[in-house]
């Protein structure tokens, strides 16, 4: 039996036995162990902060939740559609 197949049973009995933050626990371990992570550091790992993604909010491979401009930039003025595009001649 492998490290992961022994913490996933681990996982599905804390669940079983409705201890969930023991599960949340072990999920983060074999996500990190599946991640290339060393079994020691994992098990040494402080995942209480780690946050999923919400999927969808800034696109995919980022953690940025919304965009912000760098600093000092003013976003362009608006052409205006009277005067913008039309020649003179007719």
């Amino acid at each position: 039996m492998t490290e992961l197949d022994r913490l996933q049973e681990q996982m599905e009995a804390a669940a079983s036995a409705l201890d969930f933050e023991e599960a949340r626990r072990l999920r983060d371990r074999i996500s990190l162990l599946r991640g290339g992570a060393e079994a020691d550091d994992a098990a040494a790992a402080d995942t209480a902060g780690l946050v999923r993604q919400q999927p969808g909010a800034m696109g995919l491979g980022s953690s940025q939740q919304r965009m912000t401009p760098p600093a000092g930039w003013t976003p362009p003025r608006k052409p205006n559609p009277m005067t913008r595009g039309r020649s003179r001649k007719r």
